[in-house]
């Protein structure tokens, strides 16, 4: 397998992704799938596991850092923009449409955590998007509007918009915004402002098991209010008969939001639990993602087509 580092467009903002090629026999171009990563991560991580497990699979696929984010462009650092996020997965698909070694009528995308939101929604208004799956599915609005378990005071969204509200007249003024810092500085300050799935986030992101020095530490202010009306799952029906897989953990907190995008698809579609999974297990913990890879494969395979050639042993 091939690993190479490439550049691509996203409404005028490059993009740095890693593409992933397998070096097992194939009789012509291969099914490809973008990998969309996490709220807050970067292609070397969770996303990156993904592609490299898939590629391994026979599938080309590409992960990709966002705007604004990691080593992509884009001005200012830290902004997560819903309706960007979006369009960075259509720029990959276009991306993969030029490579010779990808079949432009087999493409699929696999979205993690807030990612899995995004590519409910890009597949639902790109139809080159053949098949979609997601691994962890939250729709970041409604986990900001919300809270992670769904329960959250609307309290604190409000004041978080007041605040975002601030932070841009600041900037209007010429002076710098203060940012929305996304992690305390311990594991039990995390689980006191986030329960559960707020020390589940530390110990990955923060601790030498999956923390990336380019993984984002912060969000601007003004990505709230830019999440602050969007809808990831509204426009789920648009996917029609293009085929929905959503694995999801069983103790996952988050799991309401893939059981309302499932519940929307009106085309084929399964949600697969995975025992004893957490929202944040799926991102890398082997016994867990070894049968999300197992799942991705069938379900890629079965709606994009074989993926390696039957000569092939491997």
């Amino acid at each position: 397998m091939a690993k190479t580092t490439v550049t691509f467009d996203s409404v005028g903002i490059p993009l740095a992704g890693h593409l992933y090629v397998p070096d097992t026999p194939a009789r012509g171009p291969r099914p490809a799938i973008v990998v969309g990563h996490p709220g807050s991560g970067v292609k070397e991580q969770a996303a990156g596991l993904y592609a490299r497990r898939l590629a391994e699979r026979g599938f080309v696929t590409l992960a990709f850092d966002a705007a604004y984010q990691g080593e992509s462009g884009g001005q200012p650092r830290g902004l997560e923009d819903p309706a960007h996020r979006v369009e960075d997965l259509k720029a990959a698909v276009s991306f993969l449409t030029t490579r010779g070694e990808v079949d432009a009528a087999r493409i699929g995308a696999l979205g993690i955590c807030a990612s899995g939101g995004y590519a409910l929604s890009a597949t639902a208004s790109d139809h080159r998007i053949q098949a979609v799956a997601t691994v962890s599915a939250v729709d970041i609005a409604r986990q900001f509007r919300l809270g992670a378990d769904g329960a959250q005071d609307p309290a604190v969204f409000q004041s978080m918009l007041a605040a975002a509200a601030d932070a841009r007249t600041t900037e209007a003024r010429g002076e710098t915004p203060p940012v929305l810092t996304l992690f305390p500085d311990t594991v039990e300050q995390a689980r006191a402002l986030g329960g559960e799935h707020g020390a589940e986030g530390f110990a990955y992101y923060r601790t030498p098991r999956g923390r990336h020095p380019r993984s984002a530490d912060f969000l601007t202010w003004t990505s709230v209010d830019k999440m602050a009306t969007f809808d990831a799952f509204s426009p789920v029906p648009l996917m029609g008969q293009r085929p929905l897989l959503m694995i999801v953990g069983t103790r996952a907190v988050t799991s309401w939001m893939s059981v309302e995008a499932f519940q929307r698809a009106i085309g084929p579609k399964e949600i697969h639990w995975i025992d004893g999974a957490g929202h944040v297990d799926l991102y890398d913990r082997k016994q867990y993602v070894d049968p999300a890879v197992e799942k991705l494969t069938d379900f890629f395979g079965d709606h994009l087509g074989q993926a390696i050639s039957p000569t092939s042993t491997s």
